[in-house]
């Protein structure tokens, strides 16, 4: 979820800074333009005072005051040039030079020059010249008129270079520029800070849930910071697992309560019925079918309570040498395989695991004993020990009938047998009690088909013992 929110906040946080920034940038390149231009217009006016008595059109009369005027306006037109690099000249209305800077520039035809000299014949200074950006090289033209009695005689026009501006204009980006990506990574630190603070909650209490789901219902969410709603769902939360395992418990300790007290009066019975048989002819086969109902029975009873006590059980997790443990049980199952035909073949190797080994027998005693029992006489039962990664495996695959697609994907559930085994002794609860041993200590149990016919049981343990969660403590 952090990863989906937080581009979304950053998204959101670069939109407005550049909201913001962008007219600012904006804002300071025509502020050093404006400064450029209110320069050159005081610039031009001084030339204009200059030049309102240097009037005289070229091969008029000239007085020596006059000539005096024109050379110092020459002399402030160039000097003006050597100083700024900035082109300026006061050009009569014939388009004739009175002064310029450099000589070699004259009024052109056409372009920015002409027209904001032509603007300036009519008694009104240029208009503001565009906008010069940073990446344009543009110049920027002013003109101003000289007026005399009432009337413009001359125009004053200067052409400037705009480098020095767009060099101020960057620079000023630049610090823009810095303080956005300063901003950015301050909104950036603060957005990780807000979603780590409302998604933490979220977190812990994604990895309780999980937790219960698997089967650690001890498990609860620890108190956490966040907004009050989630602090609120945390201990609704915590309130609900607790009834949950109420009642889960109860259910527990009724059935193991109930399969306890009704072995006493099932053995009373069948302790009766054999009485009973010995008064009937040998042989009655009404009595031998109650008794072998009886015994079934019995069985379910025993099995119930075992499904209630490892349910109920913690398991006592420790490393454990899975290959060697394999191949006891193996061995034990050997004579029982024996008598019935089948080949049980095991590769054992070496291999640590944390897992409960009274559990994890038990489980693998359920595994084997159910290989052996559908595996026809003359056939196999495999039982390979690796590890992968993290986790070991117990592999037993044996070669009977096996299982269809729909039926793998109930094997497992309580009470459930296939339909074409109803004749083989069993209670369908040998594989129930194998997996609620395993969850107990963080194993598991899965089944697939084995080629070209029979069953795969895999048991997985991990290699590594259990953290703690970080949902909170775990009783």
């Amino acid at each position: 979820m952090r990863t989906r929110l937080l581009p979304l906040l950053i998204v959101l946080l670069a939109a407005v800074l550049l909201a913001l920034g962008v007219p600012l940038a904006v804002s300071v390149a025509r502020a050093e333009q404006q400064k450029v231009v209110v320069d050159r217009i005081d610039d031009t006016a001084r030339f204009a005072a200059l030049a309102q008595f240097v009037t005289d059109a070229p091969g008029g009369s000239r007085t020596t005051s006059t000539d005096e005027r024109l050379e110092t306006l020459q002399a402030e037109l160039t000097s003006y040039y050597e100083v700024y690099g900035i082109q300026a000249g006061v050009f009569y209305r014939s388009h004739i030079p009175m002064a310029n800077a450099p000589t070699t520039w004259f009024l052109p035809q056409t372009g920015e020059v002409r027209a904001a000299f032509d603007e300036a014949l009519l008694s009104r200074r240029s208009h503001d010249p565009q906008q010069v950006w940073p990446w344009e090289r543009g110049r920027l033209v002013v003109a101003s008129p000289v007026i005399r009695d009432g009337d413009v005689v001359a125009v004053v026009v200067t052409d400037s270079p705009t480098d020095s501006m767009r060099s101020r204009t960057l620079s000023g980006w630049l610090l823009i520029g810095t303080g956005e990506i300063a901003a950015m990574l301050l909104a950036v630190g603060a957005a990780l800070r807000l979603t780590g603070w409302v998604l933490r909650p979220v977190r812990v209490l994604d990895a309780t849930t999980h937790d219960i789901a698997t089967g650690r219902l001890k498990s609860r969410v620890a108190p956490a910071g966040g907004p009050p709603e989630l602090r609120r769902l945390a201990r609704s939360f915590n309130e609900m697992a607790d009834h949950v395992e109420d009642v889960l418990e109860q259910q527990r300790a009724f059935v193991a309560d109930a399969s306890h007290q009704l072995r006493n009066p099932l053995s009373a019975l069948l302790l009766r019925i054999e009485l009973l048989a010995l008064e009937l002819p040998e042989g009655n086969e009404e009595i031998a079918s109650v008794q072998a109902e009886g015994r079934r029975l019995a069985r379910v009873l025993d099995d119930l309570l075992d499904l209630a006590l490892a349910e109920h059980s913690d398991a006592d997790l420790k490393v454990t040498d899975i290959g060697a443990l394999t191949a006891e049980r193996v061995a034990a199952w050997a004579p029982t395989a024996e008598a019935q035909g089948v080949r049980l073949v095991a590769d054992c190797p070496p291999t640590t695991g944390w897992a409960d080994p009274v559990a994890l027998s038990s489980a693998l005693d359920a595994v084997i004993d159910n290989a052996v029992k559908f595996t026809p006489a003359d056939e196999t039962v495999e039982v390979t020990v690796a590890s992968t990664g993290d986790t070991a495996t117990v592999v037993v695959s044996d070669h009977g009938p096996g299982l269809t697609d729909e039926e793998l994907g109930r094997v497992g559930d309580r009470f459930w047998r296939s339909g074409r085994h109803q004749n083989i002794k069993g209670s369908g609860l040998g594989l129930s009690i194998c997996r609620a041993l395993l969850a107990a200590g963080d194993g598991s149990i899965s089944f697939g088909h084995h080629e070209p016919h029979g069953l795969t049981v895999t048991v997985t343990v991990p290699r590594t013992g259990r953290v703690p969660s970080p949902a909170g403590p775990t009783a």
